[in-house]
């Protein structure tokens, strides 16, 4: 990459699309449109274009004995590293025991390190609704407990789940976010009991928590498939819960009590116990 590249601006006041014609014929660069204004961005110096947008201009209101304005502008402008940008722009997280981070930070020592690098799938650390899953698998998930992670996305509830000694199953509806998580789950160190693509009901087991962040009109839907796979004396950890939809979400399971609401802003996300 050069350290420099030129842009080009054409604007003028009439014959839009015979500039356009010009400019495809003077130039291989892309170009780009933008309110009436024509944009070419090159590596190489536009000054030759710039010079034959001004005779054209010329030549045009002689041969149609027409006023013609065309704004132009040439400016030298210093390329930017956009990939080091974008990695400054995603800082650490800490949750709870939790640290996560892309691979370009380093872990710390006195936490319980997560690397997960921004993808497609949801789930890296930043959103409120991941945050508080993290603080409350932090709280009262132990060594040996079962855990299914539903709509795993990128897998970092799972993955911190197992990172505590936890035995994890996961899925996810959409096949990307189920790859991604296993690429997720390598480069941690740590390995899942179970990872299919589709719905917590294809297990043939109970488990001792039961996490789901989703969003509320899709735990209302899938509430009883959440009932059918936790244990009798499980635990639910529910977000992806707007404030205003906690009581449509928590009139679906009832038969629960509330152990703890985490509040972040405007989501909520509930723990939730069967009652004895």
């Amino acid at each position: 990459m050069n350290e420099y590249y030129y842009e080009l601006k054409i604007t003028p006041n009439k014959y839009y699309e015979l500039y356009l014609d010009l400019i495809m014929s003077l130039s291989e660069d892309a170009i780009e449109e933008l309110d009436e204004t024509i944009i070419i961005r090159s590596e190489d110096e536009l000054d030759d274009v710039l010079l034959g947008v001004n005779y054209f201009t010329n030549e045009l209101q002689t041969t149609l004995d027409s006023e013609i304005v065309c704004l132009t502008s040439l400016e030298k402008i210093e390329n930017q590293n956009w990939i080091q940008k974008y990695k400054d722009s995603i800082e650490p997280v800490v949750c709870g025991k939790f640290y996560i981070h892309p691979s370009w930070y380093e872990p710390k020592i006195d936490k319980v390190n997560i690397l997960i690098d921004p993808a497609l799938a949801f789930g890296s650390g930043h959103h409120e609704t991941t945050s508080s899953c993290l603080d409350a698998i932090s709280s009262y998930v132990e060594s040996g407990d079962s855990l299914i992670d539903v709509g795993a996305g990128s897998g970092i509830l799972s993955i911190a789940a197992s990172k505590l000694g936890a035995i994890c199953d996961l899925c996810d509806t959409d096949p990307q976010a189920t790859e991604n998580a296993i690429i997720n789950f390598t480069s941690n160190g740590v390995i899942p009991n179970k990872v299919w693509t589709g719905s917590a009901t294809q297990s043939s087991q109970k488990y001792d928590f039961v996490v789901a962040n989703i969003v509320a009109d899709v735990l209302i839907m899938i509430n009883r498939d959440l009932k059918k796979v936790l244990k009798d004396n499980g635990t639910l950890i529910l977000s992806g819960i707007l404030e205003n939809y906690e009581d449509k979400v928590l009139k679906k399971f009832e038969e629960f009590e509330i152990l703890e609401k985490i509040a972040k802003n405007e989501w909520r996300t509930l723990i939730l116990r069967r009652k004895k």
